[in-house]
């Protein structure tokens, strides 16, 4: 009810303890903080705020055009409501240096488990988009280290991104993977991996945690878990699915009002208030008040 009862830090914590396990950890995207709480009843390990989700979600495309403030309100309100660490995605650190400083601790305060930083120039691109261009080493190693610097709770993960592999090569990645280890980055998210052997590669070459973008129309192709886990990935995100599917529905719901005035076809395909109420936990806040949870809802002719 309200709110998660696991704090932030034991947020943290938790995924620390997992990664360091070696376990495999899935963290499909959320697009908003009810499907946060769906990813969880569904046993999934964490939760992913994808930067294109957060851009997409105010009509905006995926160049940087979102502020630290709306990133950092929209993760707060997703990371609030489950139980599951949840990691967002940063882009640049939204500037130089001390600005990624602040990002960490932004980010930090809105309950956050950790973040990714990536090392493309401003303003920046899908990750899977042709063009893409990224800063110099130097630049990048001073990005990962103000946001090290700036974190007080140890736990909080902070991930480096690196999209040099588009621009430079598999080599290239690897050496910028390795430099930004050295920086302080806890885990490396290499953009853009072709294949299996690839990630392998990366995975092979650092000592921490690398992470999967399992991104549909995009570059990679979309391994299964186990495939990845092989290849030694310890972290896959599904950063735009739910949102993918959620509006590939909604498009087609709209076709179908327009075509037959209704949508008796369609409720099939709904989720059944019953199953929404249970999922924002509707008849708990009768603790509260009694004359909010008053109600008994009828599922095919059936009293819930």
């Amino acid at each position: 009810m309200l709110y998660s009862t696991a704090t932030p830090a034991e947020k943290r914590k938790q995924l620390r303890e997992r990664l360091a396990s070696g376990e495999l950890v899935r963290f499909p995207g959320a697009f908003n903080p009810l499907s946060a709480r769906l990813i969880e009843r569904k046993g999934f390990e964490g939760v992913y705020i994808s930067g294109a989700v957060l851009a997409a979600d105010l009509g905006l495309p995926d160049i940087g055009l979102t502020t630290l403030t709306e990133v950092a309100g929209r993760g707060a309100q997703i990371a609030r409501m489950t139980e599951l660490p949840a990691i967002i995605d940063a882009d640049t650190g939204f500037g130089e240096p001390m600005n990624a400083a602040r990002t960490i601790q932004e980010l930090e305060n809105a309950g956050l488990a950790g973040c990714h930083i990536e090392d493309q120039i401003n303003p920046k691109r899908c990750g899977h988009l042709d063009g893409k261009a990224v800063v110099d080493e130097d630049t990048a190693i001073k990005r990962v280290r103000a946001a090290v610097d700036a974190r007080r709770d140890p736990d909080f993960l902070i991930m480096a991104r690196t999209d040099i592999r588009a621009a430079d090569g598999l080599d290239a990645a690897i050496d910028r993977a390795k430099a930004l280890v050295d920086a302080g980055a806890d885990a490396i998210f290499p953009e853009a991996m072709r294949t299996l052997e690839e990630f392998e590669a990366v995975a092979n070459a650092v000592d921490v945690p690398i992470l999967a973008n399992m991104t549909e129309f995009g570059k990679s192709e979309l391994f299964p878990v186990d495939a990845l886990r092989d290849a030694g990935v310890r972290i896959v995100i599904w950063p735009v699915s739910l949102l993918r599917i959620a509006m590939g529905a909604a498009g087609r719901t709209l076709d179908t009002l327009n075509d037959e005035g209704h949508l008796t076809s369609k409720l099939g395909e709904m989720q059944h208030r019953a199953d929404l109420y249970d999922l924002i936990d509707y008849e708990h806040y009768n603790h509260f008040d009694t004359s909010v949870f008053n109600f008994t809802i009828e599922r095919d002719g059936t009293k819930e």
